[in-house]
């Protein structure tokens, strides 16, 4: 049992009173107390097993009594009771857009509809647009939402995979037979989406660390298990394959699988041009270049000896690449030339901005998202509620945003110079391009995040003119996730991207690489052109808790994606320089 077991827990009691049709205040008890035990910044499980729990907020006497139970035994008969009542698969219609509690409980009152398969039946049949409240518009959005869930299957978030992975990489390491362990693939590269886990073990007793592997708590079935190689399914639904190598094969291994395709292609390529083959084993002699691990080379003097991925791309004649660039866009011809960028590093952040409190949809205090920058080291911090069109948010109005500035002040105060927070607002986008704030209220802020929330157009045009037109306010600092994507949910909405660039480049306006594992925007596939014009980034968590502030590490793996280095990012600034940073654009 873990933090994020409770809070699953305790999401889907309140998921499954809501659909019981049961008083919204019980239900809203265990989303509060989902919330408590999600931001506590102690060890909640001890905390419960001793039957601490009392003063915290969020957390009444009767729902700690349960997380006690859940702490000390693992299961909660209640929640067992309460899962009884439906079939297991009513969670799954959670997971679709548009379809909240109250319809849920509608179609499985109404129309007996459990399943994602009976929903989309119900939904092309007319049973859906027949109920009240529902109608022909609703049936036809939920059929949209199945589709594209469907056409999802089987990808994930790289936020949902690092978590699987690093923990599956920790267990691998702690046996006494691995002596190098990665995993490879698209994870290594950092890519936002990834289809499956690819983890290369060197080691001695490969049966035994196969062995290991297929057993390990995460796995819900195994597909495949041979001495050297194996393949099975996580718990959610992600594949994961392991293959032992020797250590004089780990670092063709890992360099292999780490790769894209048009990247291997390329190291390939220019083996050959030196009488050489590669291949995920080794470098040999091009006359007898077959595959397999077993097939003999005879001694070629003028292949070097390769330890190490680095020596392998130093025979080639390059400097080394970094794994996350390995996507055969020009870093092999920058590799050869010695241009490869320096690309950052998540110590080299010094503060961000976008960052939410309990004044809108956060759930830490202002005073709480400061000591938690300050924990992580950085030496300043972004406070970047929503402005008051975003109600759905609780956006702020003007009143408010004004007596937040007051209070930053008053805690700066207490800083003595050693760290600080910047007042600022995430500042939606109207429909024709003006702000939610006037000028007058923008100028009293330190900066200004401007970000689209609502009224998506499916018109390029409009929504670039929308776009181009607000980046030429000079209170607006920096531009919020450009493009609105939501991985695997929601598609970007259409823009003029180049554009876009040319207008931040133009005046002078910071664009966000918003380090949400939900968004990664801007894609990292455009930072390149972004940097060529001048363009400064800023990479942002848009964290909504103090744990949030943990996904700069995403950002900063996007932003290596896009070849960014320490320059080409504004809040590597340190706290003496970024003050002046922030004002460039209104000085201009």
């Amino acid at each position: 049992m873990t933090r994020d077991d409770i809070v699953e827990i305790l999401e889907n009691i309140a998921l499954l009173l809501d659909i019981k049709g049961e008083n919204p205040f019980k239900s809203r008890a265990y989303t509060n107390a989902a919330r408590a035990v999600e931001v506590y910044s102690g060890d909640i499980l001890a905390a419960a097993r001793e039957e601490r729990l009392e003063g915290i907020e969020g957390i009444g006497k009767a729902i700690g009594l349960k997380l006690t139970e859940l702490a000390t035994t693992g299961k909660l008969a209640y929640y067992e009771n309460l899962r009884a009542e439906f079939p297991e698969s009513i969670f799954e219609l959670f997971g679709i857009p548009g379809l909240g509690p109250k319809k849920i409980k509608a179609v499985y009152d109404k129309l007996g509809v459990a399943t994602i398969v009976e929903l989309e039946k119900a939904a092309h049949d007319g049973r859906i647009a027949g109920l009240a409240g529902f109608g022909e518009k609703t049936a036809t959005n939920l059929i949209a939402a199945i589709e594209q869930r469907r056409k999802h299957s089987g990808y994930f978030r790289l936020g949902e995979a690092a978590p699987l992975a690093e923990s599956i990489l920790e267990e691998l390491r702690s046996l006494p037979d691995v002596t190098q362990a990665s995993v490879a693939g698209s994870y290594r590269r950092r890519k936002e989406i990834v289809h499956d886990l690819d983890m290369i073990v060197a080691g001695r007793n490969a049966e035994a660390i196969i062995e290991y592997f297929t057993t390990l708590p995460g796995v819900e079935t195994v597909n495949a298990k041979g001495p050297t190689k194996a393949s099975v399914v996580l718990k959610n639904g992600m594949q994961c394959d392991l293959r032992v190598v020797t250590n004089e094969e780990y670092p063709f291994a890992i360099a292999y699988f780490t790769g894209s395709k048009e990247h291997n292609v390329i190291l390939r390529g220019r083996a050959l041009e030196r009488g050489w083959t590669l291949n995920e084993y080794r470098l040999g002699p091009v006359e007898s270049r077959a595959t397999g691990r077993g097939t003999q080379t005879s001694i070629d003097e003028n292949i070097p000896k390769i330890f190490t991925e680095r020596d392998l791309y130093q025979a080639l004649g390059l400097d080394y690449i970094e794994p996350e660039i390995r996507e055969g866009r020009g870093e092999v011809q920058a590799a050869e030339s010695g241009t490869l960028p320096k690309l950052i590093e998540l110590e080299n952040l010094r503060g961000t901005f976008h960052n939410h409190t309990t004044a809108s949809d956060g759930r830490n205090s202002l005073a709480d998202m400061a000591e938690a920058a300050r924990e992580l080291g950085l030496e300043y911090l972004g406070i970047a509620d929503h402005s008051k069109s975003a109600f759905q948010a609780h956006g702020l109005d003007e009143k408010h945003l004004l007596a937040q500035v007051a209070e930053i002040e008053n805690l700066n105060a207490t800083f003595e110079g050693h760290f600080r927070l910047f007042s600022g607002t995430e500042c939606d986008i109207l429909k024709d391009g003006s702000l939610d704030f006037s000028d007058e209220i923008l100028a009293q802020l330190d900066y200004v995040v401007a970000s689209v929330h609502a009224l998506y157009t499916p018109n390029e045009a409009e929504m670039t003119k929308r776009l181009i037109r607000v980046l030429e306010n000079p209170n607006v600092t920096m531009l919020g996730h450009m493009t609105g994507r939501l991985l695997l949910q929601r598609e970007p909405y259409p823009v003029n991207i180049p554009a876009v660039i040319e207008a931040a480049a133009a005046t002078g306006t910071i664009i966000e690489l918003n380090a949400s594992p939900w968004r990664l925007d801007m894609d990292w596939r455009w930072w390149h052109l972004a940097k060529e014009k001048g363009v400064k980034c800023s990479i942002n968590p848009d964290a909504h808790s103090t744990h949030g502030l943990q996904d700069l590490w995403f950002g900063v793996a996007q932003a290596r994606k896009g070849w960014l280095e320490r320059g080409d990012v504004v809040n590597t600034l340190p706290l003496g320089k970024i003050e002046t940073a922030l004002k460039a654009k209104r000085s201009r």
